[in-house]
């Protein structure tokens, strides 16, 4: 933890005065702000708030990213693959990118091992999006920047076919509904989110039954936009939780698979072909084994 006094009133913003009295660049600041790292006096401030004196400006301790990724060999699902792009079936437990800590054993460097070509976006070669470390299933990956470029848009514009299934915690009456609430950062926990209007954003999604239990209801959602940890905390906001998750609405832990959250679908217009293209599979035995607990009404 490194800690500032400011000792006059200067009227700076708190991105430019913090580059100018530290050794991190202004964007290198407005990206610790964002992610929860810098307060003034205890609270998150935006980085145009104007400095005080006698202001107590904290930045907690961060781990930098790796600029190289190690290629590993490392089992990977591929779905498809042509020039441009592949399809990764992502299984749970496993990270997309190196980070915070998991700098090995990760998708990215199993990409880098087994392909040859592939973007380098930011460093993240070929990672167009991620899904969480404990949910499987379908991942776009780009082999060249325009590639990534056109994936990118479409994800900005929401132009994806997402569809995940879920199992939640308790029963759900409707059929039908959707989840109209803005997401953002826990200001008590900075590796949670939490449905929020202090800098959030806008977040919608849809969900319908497949199937009621006793204790639980499997569920499919779709995303119209796709905030970090979206669904899980979508559903934990409403009173049904993602079973198995360890995170958000604590509940009983069945075991270590993980969250039972798998993304199925993904469809979208191939970036040449200029062709719907659409791929399906389905979550992995481990999810199955957990759905039939409840099947067969066990827990």
């Amino acid at each position: 933890m490194k800690m500032y006094i400011v000792e006059s009133n200067n009227n700076k913003r708190l991105d430019l005065y913090l580059s100018e009295i530290t050794d991190y660049s202004r964007s290198k600041i407005n990206k610790l702000i964002k992610e929860g790292y810098i307060s003034v006096n205890g609270k998150k401030e935006k980085a145009s708030y104007t400095v005080k004196e006698n202001d107590k400006i904290e930045i907690e301790e961060y781990e930098e990213e790796p600029t190289e990724i190690i290629p590993q060999n490392i089992n990977i699902d591929i779905v498809y693959e042509d020039d441009d792009l592949l399809i990764v079936n992502k299984p749970s437990g496993m990270v997309v990118h190196p980070g915070c800590g998991n700098y090995k054993d990760t998708l990215a460097n199993a990409l880098v091992y087994h392909i040859d070509k592939l973007s380098n976006k930011n460093n993240r070669p070929g990672i167009v999006h991620r899904i969480d470390k404990d949910t499987s299933g379908l991942l776009m990956v780009a082999k060249n920047d325009k590639t990534h470029e056109y994936l990118s848009k479409l994800l900005e514009k929401h132009d994806l076919n997402r569809v995940y299934i879920a199992l939640v915690w308790g029963v759900i009456k409707h059929d039908t509904g959707e989840i109209d609430t803005p997401i953002g950062r826990d200001k008590n926990d900075r590796q949670k989110y939490c449905v929020t209007s202090d800098n959030s954003k806008h977040a919608i999604t849809h969900f319908k039954v497949l199937k009621r239990y006793n204790k639980a209801t499997l569920i499919e959602l779709k995303l119209e936009t796709g905030r970090t940890h979206q669904i899980r905390v979508h559903m934990n906001y409403i009173g049904y939780p993602i079973v198995n998750d360890k995170v958000y609405g604590k509940r009983k832990i069945i075991n270590d698979f993980g969250q039972m959250l798998h993304a199925k679908t993904i469809g979208f217009i191939h970036p040449k072909t200029k062709k719907y293209m659409e791929f399906n599979v389905e979550p992995p035995k481990e999810f199955n084994e957990i759905l039939d607990l409840f099947e067969q009404d066990k827990l």
